[in-house]
Order: C-alpha cells, then structure tokens, then sequence
C-alpha cells in the first residue's frame, strides 16, 4: 500500500493535466513534484482562511472543474459520467441554497472558506464515497422520494394557473385590439 506521501507520489505521476502542469514545474525549478503539490495545497488553505477574496476562490474551484468535466460528460457516450455530474450538480445547488440562509453566521468563522472549499473538493472527488454521492444517497433522495408527489401536485396547479392567466390576458388584449377605437368628436 505505501506511505501516505508514497500514495501521493503515485497520484502525481498519473498521467493527466496535473502531472503535465507538475512536471513541467519539476523541470524548471527543480523541486520535487510532491513538495511543489503540499506547498501549493498549503498555501491554498492559508489563502482561503485569510485571504482577501477567498469566497470568489472557493466558488471558482467548486464551479469551474465541475463545470469543464459535467461538458465533456454531456459529449462523451458513456452516460456513466453524466450521472455522476448530474448528482454533484444537484448537491452543489442545494448547498448553495442552505448556504444562503447559514452564510451570515458562517462566513465569520476563520477557516470556513477553507472548509467550504474541503467539502467541494469531497463532493467531486473521483472516489465510490465521494460527498456527493453520500449526500445524495443518505439526504437528498430519500427527502425526494417522500416529497416528490406534493412538489408534482403544487407545480401542476401553479402551471394550470398560469395558463389559465395567459390565456384571460391574451383574450383581453385581443378584444382591446379588435374594439373599434372611439374618434375624437370635433369639440375635443
């Protein structure tokens, strides 16, 4: 199995857009590509707790590579991975909800964003036990399951009426239109 930083090591050699970007560094400074990857990750956490800007940061990085691989699953034909983005997307949007209402009291807290930022980065881990999946599984779903039918019913009724309220505005424009205008009498 290895060492944690022997695992680390293996992970960085993968190849990918990591060990590219990794190795070129390597080259170029001379520092191994773990250090370079601990010191990056290290500087990363202290930013995001005491940085200026740590919220856009945060979003960015539970934003952009999610929004890049959900694209290329969309494009590719395995619909595999579509799932897997579809549920991450569905976690992230109801985070960002309970965030709304919770990020008054929280963002005062020193390392949120950090911690924030941690719990993205679990939710799209490319692992069995990622946060999304454990989100959507054990919460979401089963929240879904025992709600879905009342949500069908109040936006049915909501669709009925709005509708029903187009076609009573549509008709009353319409006669509008058809109704013959009145002409000025030659007094006015």
């Amino acid at each position: 199995m290895g060492t944690v930083p022997q695992r680390l090591q293996r992970v960085l050699e993968r190849p990918g857009p990591l060990a590219d970007l990794l190795g070129r560094l390597e080259a170029r400074t001379g520092v191994q590509r773990l250090y370079l990857a601990t010191g990056s990750v290290a500087f990363l956490g202290l930013y995001l707790a005491f940085g200026y800007g740590a919220a856009l940061l945060c979003n960015l990085i539970g934003f952009l590579y999610p929004a890049y691989v959900s694209i290329k699953a969309i494009e590719s034909p395995n619909k595999d991975d579509d799932t897997t983005w579809l549920t991450y997307w569905v976690v992230y949007g109801t985070f960002s909800i309970a965030e709304f209402f919770s990020d008054i009291f929280l963002y005062w807290f020193p390392f949120y964003y950090a911690g924030k930022c941690l719990f993205l980065v679990w939710c799209m881990a490319p692992v069995s036990w990622n946060g999304s999946q454990v989100l959507y599984q054990k919460v979401i779903r089963p929240c879904f399951l025992k709600h879905h039918q009342a949500v069908d019913n109040v936006l049915s009724n909501l669709s009925t009426r709005a509708l029903d309220a187009a076609s009573v505005v549509t008709r009353e424009a319409t006669r509008a239109a058809l109704r013959p205008s009145r002409e000025p009498s030659r007094d006015e």
